[in-house]
Parts: structure tokens; sequence; C-alpha cells
């Protein structure tokens, strides 16, 4: 699935790339300042860097609040990624017509870190898995 990005979007991509030596595959913002990007399968460690180092200087550059995500192919598995550190119990993917919805059940006592502050974290699931997997939603019972 091709991501269109925003000419900002490129330019902090580009930063992430020079600063942690990894390519991400797509970024996405929130209203609060909030950055994920996302890496390729394997890429997590090199682009966090030893002790946080290397997402410290991004975090430091850009003034914002910085996370990256490990992308997967697999639908389930990416959106276990983005939801990490939550503990994802099960997600159920129905299709019905054409849309595809996921259904996250959470442990109880981590709905509020899936949801996120003012709703970023599960927002931040809809657009990416919208973008990469072709879901049309994302729910937290």
């Amino acid at each position: 699935m091709k991501v269109k990005l925003s000419n900002e979007k490129l330019r902090y991509i580009a930063l992430f790339e020079k600063l942690t030596k990894v390519t991400p595959r797509d970024c996405v913002m929130s209203d609060n300042d909030q950055i994920t990007f996302v890496v390729d399968q394997g890429d997590m460690g090199r682009a966090i860097g030893e002790n946080g180092k290397n997402v410290s200087k991004v975090r430091k550059k850009l003034d914002s609040r910085v996370d990256v995500v490990e992308y997967s192919s697999d639908p389930q598995k990416f959106l276990k990624n983005i939801f990490s550190p939550a503990e994802v119990e099960e997600i159920e993917i129905e299709e019905e017509e054409d849309q595809k919805v996921a259904i996250v059940h959470v442990k109880e006592s981590d709905k509020g870190r899936a949801v996120g502050r003012n709703g970023w974290n599960i927002d931040r699931a809809r657009k990416l898995s919208s973008r990469h997997h072709g879901l049309s939603d994302v729910s937290i019972p």
C-alpha cells in the first residue's frame, strides 16, 4: 500500500534517518506534538539505539515526544506493536461488506494506556492500520 507523506513529514523522516541510520517507512503526528515513526521489522533496536540514545537525539532535535513502532505485514502483529507496552490479549479482525474492522482486547488495567491521553494511541492505531493494512476502524471494547 502506497503511503502519501507531506513535506513536513518527509523532513522529519530525513532527520530521523540522519540521526538513527534507519529509514522509516511512515510517520504520523498528533495534535499535541507527538510523532510516531514506523520502521521495518528488525530495525527497531537500531532506531532506538543503545539505552535509547538515537531516539533521544530525534526527540531533542524535534522538541517533541517521539515513538517508534515496528512494522509487520501481519495486521494483528502490527496492532500489537502499536499498542505496546499495553498488554493485548486478543485481536479480532472482522470483515463486513467491504470494510475490515479490528477489535482489540486489552487487559482491563491497560485500557487507559491502550487508548492514550486524549485518545492519541487509538487514533494513531486507526491511522497506521488504515494506511498499511486497509482497516477501516480499530476499537477497544
